[in-house]
């Protein structure tokens, strides 16, 4: 199940992001409400795809959800 999901998972995302204009986080809880499944699945799928995780990290740490990383600098906006 999980080399099914993840082919797709990725454009998913990406297409709930769009089509609902919402956040990723919230893209993939819809996600697996949509395919009533565990978001402890959805965190399997997340880190395989990088970029994925790499947007995710970095929304976090601007909802203040995550400590940013010390290595990564960016501008006050």
């Amino acid at each position: 199940m999980i080399v099914q999901h993840s082919n797709t998972f990725a454009v998913d995302i990406e297409t709930l992001r769009s089509e609902k204009q919402m956040d990723y986080i919230d893209a993939v809880v819809l996600w697996c409400e949509q395919r009533n499944l565990d978001i402890e699945y959805a965190a399997t799928l997340i880190k395989k795809d990088t970029i994925i995780k790499t947007k995710i990290q970095i929304e976090a740490e601007f909802l203040n959800a995550l400590k940013k990383n010390k290595k990564s600098a960016q501008l006050p906006l």
